[in-house]
């Protein structure tokens, strides 16, 4: 037994070199990790993960750092969902950029926090910078912003702003005084991120107060159905609190029409937020920034860099055109940012207290590569999933459920000889299937009420070959579980004539 009691190791000047070599062997761990990667993840059964989880006594240290390292590697890192691989498909996470790791790791050590100036200096200033060049890069003339930690916190905040616009601002229509919260509307549709209704709740809306606003054949907002609603609402005595309009819906991929929209809401006076998290990526594309024509419109806009722009999570902002907006939301403490301070205190600005420095990841990627080697990437996975959409249409046994604008794909597999039913029946069990052997990963949803699966490319290094042989896979996947489920059926009716 270990007679020694074991002491907490801070990361000080006199352990800069225990720093380098401590660090140094993750980092070895890891980069054999990453150049030993086969599969997305491991076939190793949840029950065993959570048993191994289980089984670890947190009260009972291994009194070495270098151990602790070494059963990160092996419990975590052994079993980890790489998204770095070709048949990685099932979600919006993305491959990172080496320089924003390379900062990761700074910021892990120096443990900066962006709330006040004076716990970051310069960090405040590079933050700072960064929401300009991005501001910028929409087109807001003169904007402002704040680094989240994630599209969802972005929409919370992009809707608080709203909701104190729309209650400070003044009577409702056809009644007096200041509307209260359940007469506010927000203004979405069915396939806006779940984050809208979320956000909603939280903000103290009544659950009536998101109405979904009617879409064309490709899941898009009909800029006539949001006219037509906003009136509806007003001839209710209700207010519009917001619109939101998505570029890049989580789905389908598709963007609504941003500039008809900021018509309709210039019009009526409407908060336009666009939630760019999937699209944000536009902003920078050499050959597609087109489809965000209409973005510098908005009131406010979500930007997910840990998505389309390849930032290890997390890494979001809200950004703002008129600067003044973030100050519906702000609050003040004589301990911590008095209104008369001088210093450029972050925290007037965000929802959060204690906050990392994220931006840095962005600054590290620009200053390396640029911003438009960023965009070339963005725009390499969208063209990558033309062809795979291309693909699944010639496919014998895949239907392609729906166009995408960027680089999803909604697929089912049903060849002609199998019903509406079979079809449906086998999309949750195809997706386990698969997550349960680790060879392929893929999503499932449901589009137009029928489920379907997805995959959502991300990945500028998975080439049109790769993402074919996967579906490859999933598709013969899909014909056994298929003939099995039928083998099954059959020897059920069996057993059960033969007791008649």
């Amino acid at each position: 037994m270990n007679s020694v009691t074991p002491q907490l190791e801070i990361l000080d000047t006199d352990r800069a070199e225990r720093y380098r070599d401590l660090v140094g062997a993750a980092v070895a761990h890891t980069a054999d990790r990453f150049a030993a990667v086969t599969t997305p993840t491991t076939d190793t059964p949840a029950a065993t993960l959570r048993a191994r989880v289980e089984s670890i006594d947190l009260d009972a240290p291994l009194h070495s750092a270098e151990a602790a390292v070494d059963e990160v590697d092996g419990l975590f890192s052994a079993e980890a969902v790489w998204f770095h691989h070709p048949a990685s498909l099932a979600h919006l996470n993305c491959p990172v950029a080496l320089p924003a790791v390379a900062a990761e790791a700074v910021l892990a050590a120096v443990n900066p926090s962006v709330d006040t100036w004076d716990q970051s200096r310069i960090g405040t200033e590079i933050e700072r910078r960064v929401v300009r060049w991005a501001t910028e890069t929409i087109g807001f003339a003169d904007g402002d912003g704040v680094f989240t930690s994630g599209g969802s916190q972005s929409n919370l905040h992009a809707l608080l702003l709203a909701r104190q616009a729309a209650t400070l601002r003044g009577p409702a229509s056809g009644r007096r005084g200041r509307p209260s919260l359940d007469d506010l509307v927000v203004f979405a549709t069915a396939s806006s991120h779940f984050s809208v209704r979320k956000s909603a709740m939280v903000l103290g809306l009544p659950e009536h107060a998101v109405v979904d606003v009617a879409t064309d054949a490709a899941g898009r907002m009909r800029p006539d159905a949001l006219a037509h609603a906003i009136a509806d609402a007003r001839r209710e005595g209700r207010t519009p609190m917001a619109v939101i309009a998505t570029a890049g819906t989580t789905d389908r991929g598709c963007i609504d029409p941003l500039e008809p929209i900021a018509d309709v809401c210039d019009l009526e006076g409407a908060w336009l937020h666009v939630d760019a998290a999937y699209g944000c990526g536009l902003l920078v594309s050499p050959t597609r920034r087109h489809l965000l024509d209409g973005v510098e419109r908005a009131r406010s806009v979500t930007a997910d860099f840990h998505k389309s722009f390849f930032q290890p999570v997390s890494s979001s902002a809200l950004l703002v055109r008129v600067p003044e907006d973030l100050g519906l939301a702000a609050w003040h403490a004589d301990y911590l940012n008095p209104e008369d301070a001088e210093e450029p205190n972050q925290v007037d600005k965000s929802l959060q207290t204690t906050r990392r420095l994220d931006a840095l990841k962005l600054w590290a990627s620009l200053r390396a590569s640029g911003a438009e080697a960023i965009g070339r990437a963005f725009d390499t996975v969208i063209d990558v999933a033309g062809r795979v959409h291309e693909h699944v249409r010639r496919h014998p046994e895949l239907v392609l459920v729906a166009p995408t604008d960027l680089s999803t794909v909604l697929f089912r597999w049903q060849p002609d000889d199998v019903s509406d039913d079979d079809a449906d029946a086998l999309v949750a069990p195809l997706r386990a299937a698969l997550l349960a052997e680790g060879r392929v990963l893929i999503a499932k949803t449901v589009i137009d009420g029928r489920p379907c699966n997805k995959l959502t490319l991300l990945n500028p290094g998975a080439t049109e070959d790769q993402v074919v042989a996967a579906l490859g896979h999933v598709a013969a996947t899909a014909r056994r579980l298929h003939v099995e489920r039928q083998r099954s059926a059959r020897h059920a009716t069996e057993t059960t004539g033969a007791r008649r």
